[in-house]
């Protein structure tokens, strides 16, 4: 087992495109794991492998490495910056211990920035900032950094600032150490003097690094208050506490593409990062407490699940307490089943090689051949029995429809899609019943589109992406008494139903009610639940569009029997004559989904996306606008925004992102109702 102490697990967290995987590489580099860097632009980096990665250039699931740095054991994740594909970002920032946020030193905090660190706060996780790219043209670093403290409320404490000659980066200002670090080959660097137009901001960030490290700790503060300095090691002292205590965030810079500033991250990783004998006890379902300690007993969480062409299904897990093994058999909490873990992998990018250690607390670690284990299980000592709970994974925004390109391939197409949920816990798959589709459910187009192309590639089976669903519904308005009478004689025992109801529309949200108002034994009581059974799955097919009806009460008070044609099946078909009969006498009406649409973008773009939102039927709630972003809330019909990411994309240079919930029913104006009923009937006729 590696000395716990030293040890690191920690994500990379950013935006799409700011930098992360090509840092990923770089620290890759640094630590001797490979030999030369890769770049994204070629698709040849570590952590980006998978073939839809590669075409796209960017990371559609996440990446992990695990490298040892000074003697040091690190455990990476980089966590996808897309929308579509960090769905599931709250269980990976559950399984380390620190962030690394990742800052593009050309367009600085995004407004998905602003997202991603709320999560990384929430996580209650240390972090540090890296500022990239500051080898392109425009890298901005003190936009990059106003920008921590405006938008994001980050109280930063810069350690380095960049040196520059023209637009080219060429060292490193070490703020506490009062010297220059000048670039040399590999990201070596050389000591120098600051540059004179540098030493007065330098001294201003040291005298600022110094006052917030200070105000972390009160012993400090008062001796800061009473000397107006601090030692190098009070320094060293606070900052680690302030990191720790999430006060502080040390900001660093840096260009990966150039391999300059990894080993200064690595090394300040080292020093502040918490180690897993560090982090606070971890809180199980039931509210008990599991010290991040080796000597408790083993438990491990199952925060992701990949699947390798060679391996199969492997489990990545993270030791929560005690060692683990390849000789270890564990209880999975949710299966009851005991799984061994006889093969343990060590996962750097697509390398993965057999893992003999024994592996304590923050061991991030691939588990091969487990029989019923899943994303989110908990594995423990079952003698001593722990589950941590596991946040709640944010719901689909969009749904597909899937089918055969050859007829007959539908069950093939439903297996392959089927295999994608147990590595990807944001897919929702379901079947249409009526139409025989595959439903698809997922973060946002992108996310839908690469999924299948996944399922494509693997299963070697071709996938028809039709037309996104829109989950209308139906309902009615007023009150209605109506018979429904189902008599069929054919020689021998007939059939005979008979029930008066009374239906009414309801509020919306009341959803459906069902009232026995049998009395004096009219109808035999056994029957009164299949007449139930009957208005049920009547209105399951809809009346209009062929959408559920919703939000009525029914109340069957009357009808007859006979002694020996009664049965079960006879009271369904007459309730559910009854239900049809109700509907053709009352005024039926389609509901469509509304969302609330949240929308951040720069300033810039704040009226072309108001406009563009009330062309799509879209109010606007309201805005708020702090550090340049705007966020915007609205509330769209959800047939207007089932494709507005590649949209609002092209309105804002790549710089819009939203999000999308389900928020109510609303009546659909006749335009709506007339596509839609034409829609559903040419549906109809070409069956």
């Amino acid at each position: 087992m590696s000395n716990l102490e030293t040890q690191r697990t920690y994500a990379l967290v950013g935006t799409g495109g700011c930098g992360k995987t090509s840092l990923a590489e770089m620290l890759l580099f640094q630590a001797g794991v490979i030999n030369r860097l890769g770049a994204i632009e070629e698709g040849t980096t570590s952590l980006d492998y998978e073939p839809e990665e590669i075409k796209r250039r960017g990371s559609v699931q996440p990446g992990f490495a695990t490298f040892d740095w000074n003697r040091n054991r690190h455990y990476v994740v980089d966590v996808p910056g897309d929308s579509n594909f960090s769905g599931d970002m709250e269980y990976l920032l559950q399984a380390v211990d620190a962030a690394v946020l990742t800052i593009d030193a050309v367009d600085g905090v995004r407004p998905q920035t602003r997202k991603l660190w709320s999560q990384v706060k929430a996580a209650g996780l240390p972090s540090i900032v890296f500022v990239t790219k500051m080898d392109r043209e425009r890298a901005d670093f003190d936009m990059a950094l106003n920008g921590l403290t405006s938008a994001l409320g980050m109280k930063p404490v810069v350690f380095y600032m960049p040196i520059l000659e023209g637009e080219k980066f060429v060292g490193l200002v070490d703020v506490f150490a009062a010297k220059a670090l000048m670039f040399g080959e590999d990201g070596a660097t050389t000591d120098a003097p600051i540059p004179a137009e540098l030493a007065d901001e330098a001294q201003l960030l040291r005298d600022t690094a110094v006052e917030n490290i200070a105000e972390s700790d009160e012993e400090l503060m008062n001796k800061y208050l009473d000397e107006g300095s601090l030692s190098p090691e009070e320094i060293e002292l606070g900052l680690r506490k302030g990191v720790l205590a999430c006060e502080i965030v040390p900001v660093l810079v840096g260009s990966a593409l150039d391999n300059k500033g990894g080993r200064r991250l690595l090394n300040t990783i080292d020093k502040l990062f918490p180690s897993p004998l560090d982090r606070p006890a971890w809180i199980g379902e039931d509210g008990t407490a599991r010290a991040s300690s080796p000597d408790e007993p083993a438990a491990c969480i199952v925060f992701k699940t990949l699947n390798d062409a060679f391996s199969g299904q492997v489990n990545m897990i993270r030791v929560l307490s005690g060692t683990v093994s390849t000789e270890t058999a564990l209880k999975n909490m949710r299966s009851g089943e005991t799984e061994r873990m006889g093969s343990l992998i060590s996962v750097c990018g697509k390398t993965q090689t057999a893992c003999k250690d024994v592996l304590g607390p923050g061991s991030i670690v691939g588990v091969a051949k487990l029989k019923t284990t899943r994303t989110g299980d908990t594995l423990c000592d079952e003698k001593a029995p722990f589950v941590l709970p596991l946040p709640k994974l944010p719901a689909q925004l969009i749904t597909f429809a899937l089918a055969p390109q050859n007829k007959g391939d539908e069950d093939k197409v439903y297996a392959a899609v089927l295999k994608l949920l147990d590595e990807d816990a944001t897919l929702k798959l379901a079947r249409d019943e009526e139409t025989g589709d595959t439903l698809l459910s997922g973060m946002g187009q992108l996310h839908i589109e690469i999924s299948v192309e996944k399922a494509r590639r693997r299963n070697k089976v071709d996938i028809l992406l039709k037309t996104p669903k829109v989950p209308y519904r139906e309902t009615v308005k007023g009150k209605v008494q109506v018979q429904g009478r189902h008599k069929k004689q054919s020689g021998g025992r007939g059939q005979f139903g008979d029930c008066w109801i009374e239906l009414e529309g309801m509020p919306r949200g009341s959803g459906y009610v069902y009232e026995d108002g049998i009395v004096g034994g009219v109808i035999p009581r056994q029957y009164i639940p299949a007449i139930d059974k009957g208005i049920q799955e009547s209105a399951a097919r809809g009346y209009l569009a062929g959408y559920p009806v919703v939000d009525f009460k029914v109340r069957v008070y009357d009808g007859s029997y006979h002694t020996v044609d009664s049965s079960e099946m006879a009271f369904k078909v007459a309730g559910s004559l009854a239900f049809k009969a109700a509907l053709e006498k009352l005024k039926v009406v389609l509901l469509e989904p509304v969302a609330l649409v949240t929308v951040s973008i720069p300033d810039a773009y704040m009226g072309d996306v108001i406009g563009d939102l009330s062309s799509r039927r879209g109010k606007v709630l309201g805005s708020d606008s702090q550090a340049g972003i705007t966020e915007i809330k609205a509330h769209v019909p959800m047939s207007e925004v089932l494709r507005y990411a590649p949209d609002l994309r092209s309105m804002t240079g790549g710089q819009g992102v939203f999000t999308m919930e389900f928020d109510h029913y609303e009546e659909a104006p006749q335009p709506v109702v007339d596509k839609v009923v034409a829609e559903h009937q040419a549906h109809k006729a070409a069956e």
